[in-house]
């Protein structure tokens, strides 16, 4: 694919998106994932659950074992479908619709969980927001408390709530990004939000270490889910990835597996303050 060639077919949507509107549809729902009972019997939380990279880890982590609560925003048909994938392997699951950027929904849904699955072992902060702007004079006050509330409050929110119920040896992932990791010039407020989550996962993880909760963080490159439609749209979204080395967007399927790394303590028990970072082949100096 040369630099001038299209990955995607020109397309936007209204936030926050759907999954059956995108052309073409996301590889998420881990049809060819054979699991191994990793996360057996195990209680987990998703927000940002019902499609995406979200979507992805909940099929996962029910095909290794473990029920799953999805906490979503108002994208009803997509968090019924990933249900029903969840079910289809045996597991319970069940939606949680509302705003996670406000700190009584981050508690009910954390309350809803732990009654509904009968407790909480693995939590995965998910859930983003973004706005794309060609300069800081474009970013409003309303728009920066947003973006806040959204990426990084909801996960000290919904952390803060689910440690009072989470057992020693727990796992809690966040999801972060490469724009965390460099910066993006037209994703000011969003790369600030996913820098204070690498820090927020490494203060965690000093905090956490006497509980052996390993707190860590999956920080992927560009993925190809209904976010980019709902945000960028048009020519942004139709050269979405070429920017890469590996001059594609990520499936969310290829990101899931980070995440049942981190949740599973057979495959991650000395791991906690860490950052994996599935960015189609670009190195980053430090």
């Amino acid at each position: 694919m040369s630099d001038g060639d299209q990955a995607f077919p020109v397309q936007e949507q209204e936030y926050p998106g759907t999954t059956d509107a995108m052309t073409p549809r996301p590889a998420d729902e881990m049809a060819d994932y054979v699991g191994s009972g990793l996360l057996e019997g195990k209680r987990a939380l998703v927000t940002g659950g019902d499609s995406g990279i979200g979507r992805a880890v909940a099929v996962a982590f029910a095909k290794e074992g473990a029920d799953v609560a999805i906490a979503y925003l108002s994208e009803d048909d997509d968090a019924r479908h990933t249900a029903k994938l969840v079910e289809q392997e045996g597991r319970r699951s069940f939606v949680m619709a509302g705003d996670l950027s406000v700190e009584d929904h981050c508690d009910d849904v954390v309350r809803r969980t732990v009654a509904e699955l009968g407790g909480l072992d693995v939590l995965v902060n998910n859930i983003a927001y973004q706005s794309p702007v060609e300069s800081l004079a474009e970013i409003t006050t309303e728009q920066w408390d947003r973006t806040f509330r959204t990426n990084i409050y909801s996960y000290f929110w919904v952390t803060k709530a689910a440690l009072e119920h989470m057992p020693d040896g727990a796992a809690i992932i966040n999801s972060g990004s490469i724009n965390g990791l460099r910066g993006n010039k037209s994703l000011i407020d969003y790369s600030a939000t996913k820098g204070a989550i690498l820090a927020f996962t490494y203060s965690m993880a000093q905090s956490l270490v006497d509980r052996r909760i390993r707190v860590n963080c999956v920080a992927p490159g560009p993925v190809w889910t209904p976010m980019i439609p709902a945000t960028m749209g048009g020519e942004k979204a139709a050269k979405f990835g070429q920017q890469t080395p590996m001059n594609e967007a990520a499936q969310p399927d290829e990101i899931a597996p980070s995440y049942v790394f981190f949740a599973a303590e057979r495959l991650s028990s000395y791991y906690s303050g860490e950052v994996l970072a599935p960015i189609g082949g670009e190195t980053l100096p430090g």
